[in-house]
């Protein structure tokens, strides 16, 4: 029989080996670690949220119900019950009717829409505290 093709294998010392499997082992040990953080940032991440949502809303809320209380009381200063209704009597001062002066109404409520959203608008976005404490109360 003839050899066509021989040559000598190469021996790969064990050292090289071990270095190769402890660089594997690294490797694996490190994808394994992160994608644990992943998944535990995710899962804190949607367990604090919806308590973010909530109490972000309930402030949005509050500052809302303060701005138009203020912005309403400052526009209704300039306006008495008599310019908003109208008293009819008769000749013995006996209210016959009262009407409402429709114009100054709707000049009242576009003023106080009006106010209401320059106030929100100068406000602007607002940094919002929340105490670690509120966490626990969920």
């Amino acid at each position: 029989m003839y050899k066509i093709y021989s040559r000598t294998r190469i021996k790969i010392p064990n050292k090289l080996r071990n270095l190769r499997n402890i660089k594997n082992r690294k490797r694996i040990t490190i994808l394994v670690i992160l994608i644990i953080a992943i998944f535990t940032a995710k899962l804190i991440l949607d367990s604090v949220l919806p308590i973010f949502d909530v109490l972000c809303e309930n402030r949005a809320k509050s500052i809302a119900t303060i701005i138009s209380n203020e912005q309403a009381t400052l526009v209704m200063q300039k306006y008495s019950y008599n310019d908003m209704f109208i008293i009819e009597k008769d000749s013995e001062q006996n209210i016959n009717m009262i009407r409402s002066n429709v114009i100054v109404i709707n000049e009242i409520i576009s003023d106080v829409a009006v106010k209401i959203q320059e106030e929100i608008n100068k406000r602007g976005r607002e940094n919002i505290q929340i105490a670690l404490r509120k966490f626990y109360r969920f």
